[in-house]
């Protein structure tokens, strides 16, 4: 029955994708930010559960509400690597890293490394280190609001993404951290209860339980065990049992590594620890997150069984109709063995495909390519699929859709926020404008915010995988370049600024060759991409590193290569360059997969920067006292900050160190000792 002219479905995801949308903005316009403090860090007053809400909002992205179930579903026990890695991850930031961060006081990332390693040169390969991660986790995102539109509110995909990113632009150039902050919040309640209603629902059909956790290890209906069951059916279809891994063990080991490091080393969560008052609540809130956490992930391998089920049971030797493919019929009309009509919604989006090899008229769905006639499949839907698979009510179908644009809009914020902050901030007011204004930094802050959307619609229209797996790089990228310079720079005061710039390049280099190498190629127009980028990062860095504070100039040879490089890049996208093709996955490193190299990259990161820090000269004594000083909560409670309209944190903040590694000693950071 239609309501207001619009069939049920698109009825309630109208309402329910509407409804939120202006409550977003609602909280942005209410919450506007004013100052450079208000805009980065939220003012520092969020409280713990508030902060640990929009944490977990920020954290769990379209890749874990939308991705990662389907992930699970396919891959079965190989999946449980996401569960582990990132739970793993979150837990090692909550524990070693989010305290002292916030303890040392700065606005970002970028920031504590600048003033840590007192080097402008650290900084500024912090800030390129920032901008891929932060790019490459974005198009995951605004590929995830693409597909929540492209079926339920009937529009592209590519209108979707532009939507999403119109929106998320909004309220993240206006309201700022405290904005985003308190829409994150928000945010979390729709999407955790937009996936916990379907998954009580399907439960209670399939199993009896009301409690997912539960109806995972229970029977089904018929009194068998639910993962025996499918373990039997996958196995009579040709697939391997879901309960059985594919993976090498080398290469689970080195996903879940990759993971769980580059979870403590993203730069989008690592910021939300600087929003609360003191370094004793970044523990608290990151309690509260992992509890908030908690509800979802130990829902999802839950829902990931009941989706491999419901669509075996409902696609598998059902009757196809080309009537209801061309919209002619509907699938309810078409009798008891009739291929569902949500099969036919998601092959009109171009994320599932049959093809009729052996001209049955009825889809087989098999391991085998020969046999196998589900030739599109893309998991990503599976989420947001199965209320329609599960035949649940329309409103649950709608509340879904929201639920799944709240996670990757709250996650996109945070990444703008990431990226807004580190060219404002980081760039252009510590490294290449120093004279700027608070109100002109606000303004190159959205200008940055409003770029980065432009790229994000691009990469989120033309994302090189699924979700999770784009997600999977990003994760990889920070593992091999954040986390062994935090990790140092916070528990060895000999790690010096030599080490750390070392580590951060050589970590982001490989990782970034090896994932590109494998899943992309080097086509001429990639290496030219590539050049281009180098060479930005090159001119950057002689700019901001020319002008010394001691008089002394920086190194001309930057300028040099950055030219080479930039002459290299026009090669490159005239085609000029030789190209080569992608990697054989038997030619993996021992093994180990591109989602996984980061684990490799981090290992190597971390050896090169000992090794050179090794070799150079130690940090100055009072930089090695300063890291005594943020690892003993007795002696620093938290640094203090100064008034909200203030620039920096610190009331008494001193330039950053010179490039000289003489002895004029760096400036501390906020409320320095």
């Amino acid at each position: 029955m239609e309501i207001f002219g619009l069939s049920p479905t698109l009825f309630w995801t109208a309402v329910f994708v509407i409804s939120t949308f202006g409550l977003y903005i609602a909280i942005a316009i209410w919450a506007r930010a004013g100052t450079t403090n208000d805009f980065y860090v939220a003012g520092h007053d969020v409280h713990p559960v508030f902060n640990g809400m929009a944490t977990a909002a920020d954290w769990m992205s379209a890749a874990s509400f939308l991705s990662m179930a389907g992930l699970i579903a396919f891959m079965g026990y190989d999946g449980s690597v996401f569960l582990m890695g990132w739970t793993g991850g979150y837990v090692l930031l909550a524990l070693l890293l989010a305290p002292y961060l916030r303890k040392f006081g700065k606005f970002t990332v970028p920031d504590f490394v600048g003033d840590r390693y007192y080097s402008q040169t650290a900084r500024i390969v912090a800030v390129i280190c920032a901008l891929f991660i932060s790019f490459t986790y974005i198009a995951g995102q605004m590929r995830g609001v693409g597909i929540a539109f492209t079926n339920f509110l009937n529009v592209p995909i590519e209108v979707g993404v532009i939507i999403g990113a119109i929106i998320v632009l909004f309220y993240a150039t206006l309201g700022g951290m405290k904005g985003i902050t308190y829409t994150q919040v928000a945010q979390y309640c729709v999407l955790i209860f937009a996936f916990m209603v379907p998954a009580i629902f399907l439960s209670l059909q399939i199993t009896g339980s009301p409690i997912p956790q539960l109806g995972f290890v229970g029977n089904a209906q018929d009194g068998t065990p639910l993962l025996q069951n499918l373990d039997r059916t996958l196995v009579d279809l040709g697939f391997q049992p879901y309960t059985e891994g594919a993976k090498a063990k080398i290469d689970v080991f080195a996903i879940t590594l990759a993971l769980m490091v580059g979870t403590a080393g993203l730069p989008h969560v690592i910021i939300r620890f600087f929003t609360v008052p003191k370094a004793s609540d970044a523990r608290k809130s990151a309690g509260w997150a992992l509890v908030f956490i908690a509800i979802l992930y130990t829902t999802a391998p839950a829902v990931a069984v009941f989706a491999r089920s419901n669509f075996i049971e409902t696609v598998n030797e059902s009757d196809y109709s080309i009537d209801v493919r061309r919209g002619e019929a509907l699938s309810a009309d078409m009798g008891e063995d009739a291929t569902p009509q949500w099969f036919y919604n998601w092959e009109r989006a171009g994320l599932l495909g049959f093809t009729d090899k052996n001209a049955d008229g009825r889809i087989q769905y098999r391991a085998d390519e020969e046999t196998n006639e589900v030739t599109t499949l893309d998991r990503d839907i599976f989420v947001l699929a199965n209320p329609e698979i599960g035949n649940l009510p329309a409103w649950v179908i709608g509340l879904v859709v929201a639920g799944g644009l709240a996670a990757a809009l709250s996650t996109a914020a945070g990444l703008l926020m990431v990226i807004s902050s580190a060219v404002s901030h980081d760039l252009c007011r510590k490294v290449l404008f120093k004279r700027m204004s608070d109100g002109q930094e606000l303004l190159v802050a959205r200008l940055a915010a409003v770029g980065a959307v432009l790229i994000a619609i691009y990469a989120g229209i033309n994302p090189p995988g699924f979700v999770a797996a784009v997600v999977a790089f990003a994760f990889g990228l920070a593992a091999a370049s954040f986390f062994p310079a935090i990790f140092l720079g916070i528990f060895w005061k000999r790690m010096n600024k030599e080490g750390a710039i070392a580590g951060m390049s050589t970590g982001l280099v490989v990782t970034g060759l090896y994932i590109i190498h494998y899943k992309i190629g080097f086509g001429s127009a990639v290496i030219g991409a590539l050049a281009l980028l180098a060479a930005i990062s090159c001119a950057v860095i002689y700019f901001g590193t020319r002008e010394r504070i001691d008089g002394t100039k920086g190194s001309l040879a930057f300028a040099g290569i950055a030219g080479v490089l930039a002459l290299a890049g026009i090669a490159g996208f005239a085609g000029l360059l030789p190209s080569l093709a992608i990697g054989d996955p038997a030619s993996w490193f021992l093994g180990i997969s591109p989602e996984g190299f980061g684990a490799v990259g981090m290992a190597i990161s971390f050896a090169v920067s000992i090794a050179v820090a090794l070799i150079t000269a130690a940090p100055p004594q009072d930089v090695q006292d300063l890291v005594e000083d943020i690892r003993i909560p007795s002696i620093r409670t938290h640094v203090e900050h100064g008034p909200k309209t203030a620039h920096a944190p610190a009331p008494a903040k001193q330039e950053p160190r010179p490039e000289t590694g003489g002895a004029k000693p760096p400036g501390r950071p906020a409320g320095g000792q």
